[in-house]
């Protein structure tokens, strides 16, 4: 049997590719929307792709279902009762299927949606006992799937649905089986994941804080608060449900000069600026929104921009606009008019307005909070980095929150916002000035530079 993990760091997302090369098929399980990992290790492997196998409508990336099955022909197949309306096959609740020397039996465990699977996957070659159970978004590693995606009138019924198949199905599997789930640390389908990737079932129904509770307290849990939603997961439940569209129907790659980015812009185009937060504070173009590379960009793109907007990019170089583009498709942020041609000094040169986000050392905003020479000072980390240790005179606003809700203060006064490293700092800064706050500061480097200065905290 021939079994292979393929990792989108950042975003948490697992699949996987499981077939027999004496025999030459393959299936894949929950494939990424950029899948020529999967025909390559195939190729490889001497394997052709006959059946794209889906755990269930995922909310946090677009499948790779249909570029998948545009280039192999793949079967694409759903648990039955699936909402999904393009064509498909459904399985049942105990069904097989072979592969060769693998052989895959699919159970039914809603819960993190109502049409969720989980696939326990045998290696003939070896026994008749299944090896290991691909957990989809049921079972994570140190977590569980949430089970509020649904909507708030499903949650109880979903919940019902998550204690039935973790306790009863999935946890009456054998304890040395191996659970390899759909997503790991990074992911926003879940809030306590840990950064390894596979377990067993007896490790994760002892040390799982989840898989310990009563009925009763697990419910009371379930009740609690989730990861922010981001914009982005309904815009991809439906894409993924009515089919995601294949790369090839995408936007063309547009090289934008200063002109056609200035019209584009002033006929409602979002800017994303990609750069690091130096160059950004330096110089960009106004109302434009910095979220550079880093390995949630996926997650911070779907909280702050709207799905179906019209995206220009500003990057240094093609390559990385191609890399950004990855990175957009798998949110489904297909509508990428093009980047800015030589860059923000193009724009420059062209005599455009440009705009300034201005860092503030650790020392600059010491001798601030010392004199009081300042107006707001937020700290737009989770309540747990906060708990953890804050500069005292902040204000704790998760910037979360502050995508929500502007905070109610002048727009002409100075507002400096801080976070961990600088970077999620940045982008709430610069929401702020899309918005028309007029004196927005980042303090370069976050809490972890005036940390490093020698500063104190205060928890």
């Amino acid at each position: 049997m021939y079994f292979k993990q393929v990792t989108v760091k950042g975003m948490g997302c697992l699949s996987y590719i499981i077939g027999c090369p004496k025999a030459q098929v393959a299936c894949v399980v929950d494939p990424k929307r950029d899948m020529q990992i999967y025909l390559d290790l195939a190729r490889q492997n001497g394997m052709k792709i006959t059946h794209i196998f889906e755990t269930h409508i995922h909310a946090d990336h677009v499948s790779g279902n249909m570029e998948l099955h545009s280039r192999t022909g793949a079967e694409i197949c759903f648990m039955e009762g699936t909402p999904a309306t393009f064509e498909h096959t459904e399985v049942k609740e105990g069904e097989t299927m072979s592969f060769g020397n693998a052989r895959l039996e699919f159970l039914k465990t809603p819960g993190h949606t109502p049409d969720s699977m989980s696939i326990l996957v045998t290696d003939l070659s070896r026994s008749e006992d299944p090896w290991l159970v691909l957990t989809g978004d049921c079972m994570f590693v140190g977590d569980i799937g949430r089970p509020d995606l649904a909507g708030e009138k499903l949650i109880a019924e979903q919940t019902a649905n998550l204690y039935n198949s973790l306790y009863n199905k999935l946890g009456k599997l054998p304890i040395d089986m191996e659970v390899y789930p759909a997503h790991g640390e990074g992911s926003l389908c879940g809030k306590g994941m840990s950064a390894k990737s596979s377990s067993t079932i007896g490790f994760e129904t002892k040390h799982n804080p989840v898989l310990n509770l009563s009925e009763d307290d697990f419910t009371l849990q379930m009740q609690q608060s989730f990861p922010d939603r981001p914009k982005s997961f309904s815009h991809i439940i439906n894409t993924n449900k009515n089919g995601p569209p294949l790369l090839e129907r995408c936007p063309m790659v547009r090289d934008l000069s200063p002109q056609q980015v200035k019209a584009e812009k002033e006929r409602g185009a979002v800017i994303l600026d990609t750069r690091d937060t130096a160059a950004f504070g330096g110089v960009h173009i106004p109302g434009s929104i910095n979220i550079g590379f880093a390995l949630q960009t996926a997650n911070w793109i779907g909280l702050v921009i709207n799905p179906d907007a019209e995206l220009i990019l500003i990057v240094t170089d093609k390559e990385a606009y191609e890399a950004m583009s990855i990175q957009l498709h798998r949110i489904g942020y297909d509508n990428i008019i093009g980047y800015l041609y030589g860059g923000i000094a193009a724009w420059q040169e062209a005599g455009y307005p440009i705009g300034q986000l201005w860092q503030i050392s650790s020392e600059q905003l010491r001798k601030k909070l010392e004199n009081k020479n300042y107006n707001h000072f937020f700290d737009v980390r989770t309540p747990a980095e906060w708990a953890d240790g804050h500069i005292e005179g902040a204000i704790h606003l998760p910037w979360t929150n502050l995508l929500k809700e502007l905070p109610d203060i002048a727009k002409d006064e100075e507002v400096i916002v801080t976070c961990g490293v600088g970077y999620r700092g940045n982008i709430a800064a610069s929401f702020l000035q899309g918005e028309g706050f007029e004196h927005v500061h980042s303090l370069a480097g976050g809490v972890m530079a005036w940390k490093n200065s020698g500063l104190p905290l205060i928890k």
